[in-house]
C-alpha cells in the first residue's frame, strides 16, 4: 500500500492536531474554532488548509464561510496504512520472539 504521509505530517503540529480533533467531534467553522482555541482566525484557516491538502478534512461552503468536516476517505487511507504498518510491526516482533525461543532450545 502506498500512502503519501501528508496526513501524518499534518497531524504532527499540536495546534493542527487539536483543530482536527475538534472537527472530528462535529462540523465546525473557522469562527467557531477561533472561539475555542487561543489561535487567530488566519492561523486556524492555515491549519485547516494543511488538513484539507492532507485530505483529513473537507470544506462545505455555507454562505460566506465554510463548515469543516472530517474527510472519511482520506482518514480511511491513513487508517489502512497505519493498520498495515502495525501488522508488519507485530509480525516482526513475533518473528524475533520465535528466533529467541529457537536459540534457547
Amino acid at each position: 500500500m502506498v500512502y503519501d504521509y501528508a496526513g501524518m505530517v499534518a497531524l504532527a503540529d499540536p495546534t493542527r492536531r487539536k483543530v482536527f480533533e475538534l472537527v472530528a467531534e462535529g462540523p465546525r467553522s473557522v469562527a467557531n474554532l477561533a472561539r475555542i482555541l487561543p489561535v487567530s482566525q488566519p492561523a486556524i484557516s492555515h491549519h485547516l488548509k494543511v488538513l484539507r491538502e492532507a485530505r483529513l478534512v473537507r470544506a462545505e461552503p455555507r454562505g460566506a464561510s465554510n463548515i469543516y468536516h472530517v474527510d472519511p476517505h482520506g482518514l480511511g487511507e491513513m487508517r489502512a496504512w497505519l493498520d498495515q504498518m502495525w501488522g508488519n510491526a507485530l509480525d516482526a516482533f513475533r518473528n524475533e520472539i520465535n528466533k529467541a525461543k529457537e536459540r534457547k532450545e
